[in-house]
């Protein structure tokens, strides 16, 4: 297993997707909140009806805005990044040379989704660091005791919004291809969207964990927030035995 990770290590760090990929999640998560921010001090009416609880323009309002767009853009980026770990090997060809390493295919498949964990909890961590960089810059003041739990909620959303994409996985292995995984990383920020819309977000993984952090812990129980781990184990396992069973005639 540990030869498997360092190599996985070294193609996701060497790889231009997976640094654009952290970029585009750190930074894009948060000028976009610091947009939103600006908005909410901007004084227009309809503009911060539009923003909800997010026009603020404190702390409070700041993370709730990167707390919705984490859970969003962040699940996409996510997704993204997984889609290439496990398609390029397809599009690239270089799929026929991992059936004559010593190491099974299997094992190759967790070492990869041991490596996007870990590059996703430096995701999350970076993007709690940039939003607070962001948010004193921005005059914001003092960080109090309830902003530092917001920041530890926004910590634990990148890490389970990561988590919620492993499908993306499975998805591309099944197509072959880098797109066959971004379509479906496109159709779960969809089911998510929609299962909030009908109104059982809470006991769906997909959407349990933004309720959670943009609701400070209130629309979704430790229950239910516990489903993700099923939810995730389950797809770890349809990966694992996607890449046991594959075969290179089809």
């Amino acid at each position: 297993m540990r030869p498997a990770i360092w190599a996985e290590t070294v193609k996701l760090n060497a790889s231009t997707v997976g640094r654009v990929g952290f970029v585009a999640i750190v930074v894009g998560v948060g000028i976009l909140s610091g947009a939103m921010l600006l908005a909410a001090s901007s004084g227009d009416a309809q503009l911060l009806a539009k923003l909800g609880p997010a026009a603020t323009g404190d702390w409070s309002g700041f993370l709730l805005a990167a707390a919705q767009i984490t859970s969003a853009g962040g699940l996409l980026g996510f997704g993204v990044v997984l889609s290439w770990m496990f398609g390029r090997e397809f599009g690239d060809g270089t799929i026929t040379g991992l059936f004559a390493l010593p190491v099974r295919r299997s094992t190759i498949a967790l070492a990869k989704l041991i490596v996007y964990a870990g590059w996703a909890v430096a995701a999350s961590l970076a993007l709690a660091g940039m939003l607070l960089v962001v948010g004193l810059v921005a005059g914001l003041g003092p960080v109090m005791l309830q902003d530092w739990a917001a920041l530890g909620r926004q910590v634990l959303l990148g890490v389970m919004t990561a988590a919620i994409a492993v499908p993306v996985a499975w998805a591309s292995t099944l197509g072959r291809s880098v797109l066959a995984g971004v379509s479906i990383a496109i159709s779960l920020v969809v089911v998510a969207q929609i299962s909030v819309l009908a109104g059982v977000g809470g006991w769906m993984p997909l959407a349990s964990p933004a309720l959670w952090a943009i609701s400070a812990g209130a629309a979704a129980t430790p229950l239910q927030l516990l489903l993700v781990v099923p939810y995730v184990g389950v797809f770890v396992l349809l990966t694992a035995a996607a890449w046991r069973a594959c075969q290179l005639d089809r």
